[in-house]
């Protein structure tokens, strides 16, 4: 059950989030992530391409190109690189997770997920739901 006071810190992370986001050099979408643990920021990530390639996403199609790593993956393998653990965190992450991503989530130990605008394909959610993970929707960021 989300409490007022959990929706307003589930609705400001989700803020940071998509700010993280902008980071992104990826032409088509541009999303972020950020894990939260005990009311602290514990990692963050963006999509993009992995170290030491070129920032360009999309190929001269406009298409992305396959090794780009969306903002999910990226947070989960910054923490993993840390003294940090996701163990029972919570994922804020402005686009809700793809397949491949929610099993890294539910491996990584995230508990919870909040995410601002549902992906195309649901299987994700489905999956994590299935894994039982708290997932919850919040369309409207306003105070």
């Amino acid at each position: 059950m989300t409490t007022e006071k959990q929706l307003k810190f589930d609705k400001a992370y989700l803020r940071i989030a998509r700010e993280w986001g902008k980071l992104s050099h990826c032409k088509r979408k541009q999303v972020g992530a950020i894990i939260v643990k005990d009311r602290m920021i514990i990692s963050d990530g963006y999509n993009g391409t992995p170290t030491g390639f070129d920032n360009a996403c999309e190929d001269d199609e406009d298409t992305t190109k396959w090794y780009v790593l969306h903002a999910e993956a990226n947070a989960i393998l910054k923490v993993s690189a840390s003294t940090q653990s996701s163990k029972n965190a919570t994922l804020y992450i402005a686009l809700s997770p793809c397949k491949e991503c929610s099993k890294l989530i539910h491996q990584a130990g995230i508990i919870r997920v909040v995410y601002q605008q549902a992906y195309k394909d649901n299987s994700g959610l489905e999956f994590l739901k299935k894994a039982g993970v708290e997932l919850v929707h919040i369309e409207d960021l306003e105070e």
